[in-house]
């Protein structure tokens, strides 16, 4: 027996009910056709997309093929088998485009080790008149270096930008920001929360368990994390528009 993981997550990251419906009205909105989703996990956002797009089409890559099974059983529990595809490989130099709409949630790491190559490419791999929805990770503010520590392994002060520096990089890259948003410490709580919910409850049930120890540093280790970068590290969600050629 393992404990089950992730089951309470309808999105995988700080993303709520109502923001994801305010997203997904402002991204049809534009009438996308075909929908490219960067590191899409089980694809949550994608498919809602397509629902409310009965003529779009969209692929999600990522790597993890537990997350990309899920998706493919909502796919077929929503009726859009026939209009979605889930592809286990990597985004690094992906074909997979252009898009009229490129979705990169939590995920840009999967298109470059650096902020602005990640731009880059999805300057790349959006259509001319397209959207892109891009969520990343900004500095709500510096850490401490008494808090680093305590945050992921080798976190560095360096690891993401203050969220003026985000949006400037966007523009940088080609883009103008339609819209900025961010967010919300309830966002924030009830996604870590969720996330470690499973584990918590299974490791209760189960001190003795052979596997209970293991489990239950990694759980304790995340949750130590998640309660020092509370309020410090933040998630922007960009909408952003490819700037025209001249």
């Amino acid at each position: 027996m393992t404990p089950p993981h992730r089951t309470r997550l309808t999105f995988h990251g700080p993303l709520s009910e109502a923001r994801a419906d305010r997203l997904v009205q402002r991204l049809a909105g534009n009438s996308p056709a075909t929908v490219l989703d960067i590191g899409c996990g089980w694809g949550e956002l994608m498919l809602r997309v397509l629902a409310a797009l009965p003529e779009a089409t969209g692929t999600g890559i990522d790597l993890n093929g537990e997350d990309l099974a899920r998706g493919r059983r909502a796919a077929e529990a929503r009726g859009l088998t026939d209009r979605v595809r889930f592809v286990e490989e990597s985004a690094t130099g992906t074909t997979h485009g252009p898009a009229d709409l490129v979705l990169c949630v939590g995920a840009s790491q999967a298109l470059g080790s650096q902020l602005p190559q990640a731009l880059g490419e999805l300057r790349r791999l959006v259509s001319g008149n397209g959207r892109v929805l891009l969520g990343e990770g900004f500095w709500q503010r510096i850490p401490t270096a008494t808090e680093l520590p305590r945050m992921w392994p080798d976190a560095k002060a360096t690891d993401h930008p203050d969220l003026a520096t985000l949006v400037g990089l966007a523009v940088d890259a080609g883009f103008r920001p339609e819209w900025t948003e961010t967010a919300s410490l309830d966002e924030w709580e009830a996604f870590e929360s969720a996330y470690l919910a499973d584990t918590e409850v299974w490791l209760a049930e189960h001190p003795g368990h052979p596997q209970a120890a293991e489990t239950r540093e990694r759980a304790d280790r995340h949750r130590a994390a998640w309660l020092t970068y509370r309020g410090v590290l933040g998630l922007a969600y960009l909408t952003l528009v490819p700037v025209a050629a001249r």
